[in-house]
């Protein structure tokens, strides 16, 4: 029987995540969404009470907690503003090809140094025709000697034109299309890498994507992370990581749409009543939570089997994808629940409406991720017990 009460520890942990984002992310989340600009100062504060680099082992200078652990921490980060939230958590993206397949001396030196600051680190595999289709890569790291010398372009990065250290895949050997793909630990100072356009976009406005240019930047084999054609693996095995991750990040933007949601619905009043006497409105709050909480079990289950060293890829895309799309009808709901006022720019369910439409796009469409946990099943890779 799986217990689904929290640890002290847990307890603890989530309600100091709860705390910073009522008190330090709730007052500025609709400005910094109104000006587009990164939450410096709110990472430098989360990275002081140790809630920027969760996932990553005490070893290395993160806080070192489990999976689980960490998407519940991440659920309560995410409540107040997923762009903040999400800024504040990028590392788990972007460091998880370095813990899976560095050697200890890559992780302490990569690692240890981004730890330090506040800048955290960027995931650099998109390129602009290399979307869902990885093996259509065009960045290349040819081998020169003892070094790699990098040539090409990223898009969509997030937070791409700030990072300490970037987790970058480029081929190898292109001939081999995925296979040829390897991945290179990348601090932010080294010659050759520059910032170009940041983009500005819908939802999600305080986290900042941009594309990064690579112009001869030579890299040692120290940089190489796995060794050579690993790095499709060590990707695919971070986003799987990723979505998860994307999972409690939608269930907090549910949750908020529901708060929202079942406060307007006591005070606002229509033929001498409030809404929230109507049945129509119960059905719409009733479904919303019934969508949380199988999105919250599924990050869960998904959290409990990384703990155990178990491979959840059939179960992090599939969560992805209900999660997220069940996120996108939760935070419409709100909106048509809210109405007028629901509908209004700078007003909470108008963000968590646009916000919500971009977490069914990264970390994989929810149409790669469709691909994914389907030939994952006819593969006979999905056993829970």
């Amino acid at each position: 029987m799986i217990d689904f009460s929290l640890t002290p520890e847990q307890q603890t942990l989530v309600e100091l995540a709860r705390d910073f984002s009522t008190n330090e992310i709730s007052p500025v989340a609709l400005e910094y969404d109104r000006d587009g600009t990164p939450p410096e100062d709110i990472m430098r504060k989360a990275k002081d009470l140790g809630l920027l680099y969760t996932n990553i082992p005490e070893a290395y200078g993160g806080s070192g907690m489990d999976y689980v652990t960490h998407y519940i921490v991440t659920e309560a980060l995410n409540y107040d503003c997923c762009a903040i939230g999400q800024m504040i958590g990028i590392s788990h993206l972007s460091s998880a090809a370095i813990l899976l397949g560095g050697a200890e001396e890559q992780k302490k030196k990569f690692l240890g140094p981004m730890c330090e600051s506040h800048r955290s680190a960027c995931y650099c595999l998109t390129e602009t025709g290399a979307g869902s289709d990885a093996g259509a890569m065009k960045t290349t790291a040819a081998r020169k000697g003892d070094t790699y010398v990098v040539n090409g372009s990223k898009c969509y990065i997030t937070n791409g034109a700030k990072s300490d250290l970037l987790c970058l895949f480029a081929t190898t050997d292109p001939s081999r299309g995925v296979k040829g793909i390897s991945c290179f630990a990348v601090p932010r100072d080294t010659p050759g890498i520059s910032v170009g356009r940041i983009e500005d976009k819908m939802g999600h406005r305080a986290l900042t994507v941009a594309e990064i240019h690579f112009d001869d930047v030579e890299l040692g084999a120290e940089n190489l992370i796995g060794g050579e054609g690993q790095g499709f693996k060590l990707a695919m095995q971070a986003l799987d990581r990723g979505r998860v991750n994307v999972t409690a990040i939608s269930a907090a933007v549910m949750q908020k749409a529901l708060d929202e949601s079942v406060r307007w619905a006591r005070e606002r009043e229509q033929f001498g009543q409030p809404i929230g006497n109507f049945q129509g409105v119960h059905f719409m709050l009733a479904d919303m939570n019934a969508l949380i909480m199988a999105s919250r079990g599924m990050y869960l289950q998904a959290g409990w089997m990384l703990d155990r060293d178990r491979r959840c890829s059939v179960e992090a895309a599939a969560a992805k994808c209900f999660a997220t799309d069940a996120a996108m009808k939760v935070t419409t709901d709100a909106v048509q629940i809210l109405a007028g006022s629901g509908y209004m720019k700078g007003t909470v369910v108008e963000k968590l409406m646009r916000d919500a439409k971009l977490l069914q796009i990264f970390e994989g469409t929810n149409q790669i991720n469709r691909v994914v946990s389907g030939r994952g099943l006819l593969a006979g890779k999905s056993v829970l017990f």
